[in-house]
């Protein structure tokens, strides 16, 4: 085993340096909810478990779309690998249809925030203000999700600098309107909840704004001018077949995630909001293998672009090894200090109590869910999107939720019982797609094609 590490070495510094960026934008975006949380976390219990109803709410409506432009990954990467500029103008272009038409389906489903929270049988006390922020944050969907697109293309593409200017100036705009709107500093009136809403939508519009601004150069040429094949329904369709199983996996593991959130709130307002302090913060660490699943599905598509299968294999391997060791390093952390980290949120007992019991099962399944992550991206690159989907549904609906319902409900577990639910789907998934990943890349793996009568995804010994 140390061989092979050492043998790899030339390659894991290669991901590290190629993915460091992406990482660095995957924080960044999680940093935003990070802020939200930290800032609204001084009005006290009911605000937290506000906002992680909010963000319950809008993800897991949202998550669907987001994935399904996640077919930007294989066919704008393997379109750069072979050299095909046009594909990758057609394959943007394509996205931004996509995009547009999520973002409406998505603004309407926010609407009724009162009826939805209160058929889930939320706390009294925080479904107005879930409601209200959710309705702020819903006018940033649309640019939300055209950044999205821009964001896969630049990363398909290579250069990924405008997208962390893009993300760093967002994060400074959100911190500065979050502390305007929250609690009505510099001349604005103090909004609570609703200002952090606010603020979001805010930070949304910015963010796709300076990317366009900054990563014109690069994508000037994919944008205009429009290429008429682009409306065409039959390659619209076949790319939604490659995206709509990403939307659905990713659907299946954020809804997992969500049913918790909803069952934290039939235990109380204290157990919701030291549930949103662990997610939280394992979200924020989960942005790290995120990023390398967004670096591997590059670089691999790229390789099986240009049809060099042996790298395809080599950066597969360095993204999963390097996203294991940073995990297990988080992990470390999480479950060493729990006390500490939980009090950057709140002061508040109750709340502070609940926080503390699940950081520590957080840090359990951070090696899991980086796992799981990294080679959904591996995966992604190759074309391969339909069996990742099945595989999710598996882990989290057969394993997770149902696991985590009875250690919750029929146990003295309670709030840690959801969690250890979690943590089974997430060691089910991990397993379950690293046994994908061995039997797909055994195959030689030719290039996605959308444009092609039907769609391509041919494989030799798979």
């Amino acid at each position: 085993m140390i061989s092979r590490l050492h043998a790899l070495g030339p390659d894991l510094r290669d991901m590290a340096r190629l993915a460091a960026p992406i990482v660095l934008v995957s924080v960044g975006i999680q940093a935003m909810g990070v802020v939200d949380a930290l800032m609204v976390g001084r009005l006290g219990g009911y605000a937290i478990a506000s906002v992680a109803l909010g963000n319950f709410y809008f993800f897991n409506i949202s998550i669907f779309g987001i994935g399904l432009l996640y077919a930007i990954d294989p066919v704008v990467a393997q379109a750069v690998g072979a050299g095909d500029t046009a594909g990758i103008a057609r394959g943007i272009q394509r996205g931004m249809l996509l995009a547009v038409a999520s973002a409406i389906v998505i603004m309407l489903a926010l609407l009724p925030g009162e009826w939805v929270l209160s058929a889930l049988n939320q706390p009294d006390d925080v479904i107005g203000p879930t409601a209200d922020y959710t309705r702020r944050r819903l006018l940033g969907a649309m640019p939300f999700l055209l950044f999205n697109v821009w964001r896969q293309a630049l990363q398909a593409m290579g250069p990924v600098r405008p997208i962390v200017l893009a993300v760093l100036a967002a994060n400074a705009v959100n911190a500065l309107a979050n502390y305007a709107l929250i609690y009505g500093n510099f001349g604005f009136p103090a909004l609570g909840v609703v200002g952090a809403g606010w603020a979001t939508a805010i930070s949304n519009w910015t963010m796709a704004g300076l990317l366009l601004w900054f990563a014109w150069p690069l994508l000037r040429d994919a944008l205009r001018p429009w290429h008429p094949e682009s409306l065409h329904w039959a390659p619209i369709r076949r790319m939604i077949g490659i995206g709509a199983p990403i939307g659905t996996q990713w659907f299946f593991e954020a809804f997992a995630f969500g049913i918790t959130t909803i069952f934290m709130g039939w235990m109380g307002t204290a157990s919701l909001a030291g549930h949103e302090i662990a997610l939280n913060m394992a979200a924020l660490t989960f942005m790290v293998p995120l990023g390398f699943s967004g670096a591997a599905a590059a670089v691999v598509g790229r390789a099986i672009g240009r049809g060099d299968m042996p790298a395809a294999r080599r950066d597969a391997a360095a993204a999963i090894v390097c996203a294991v060791l940073f995990m297990s390093c988080s992990a470390a952390v999480f479950m060493a200090v729990p006390e500490f980290l939980a009090t950057r949120y709140t002061r508040e007992a109750a709340t502070l109590a609940v926080a503390v019991s699940l950081i520590p099962i957080a840090g359990v399944f951070q090696v899991f869910d980086g796992t799981q992550a990294v080679t959904s991206g591996v995966l992604r690159g190759t074309g391969d999107t339909r069996v990742p989907a099945i595989l999710h549904m598996v882990a989290f609906w057969g394993v997770g939720v149902p696991l985590g319902a009875t250690l919750g409900f029929f146990t003295p577990l309670r709030e840690r019982g959801l969690w250890w639910g979690l943590t089974a789907g997430l060691a089910a998934a991990a397993f379950l797609q690293t046994w994908r990943v061995i039997v797909r890349l055994r195959a030689d793996i030719v290039r996605v094609q959308v444009d092609a009568p039907a769609l391509v995804v041919s494989e030799r010994g798979d």
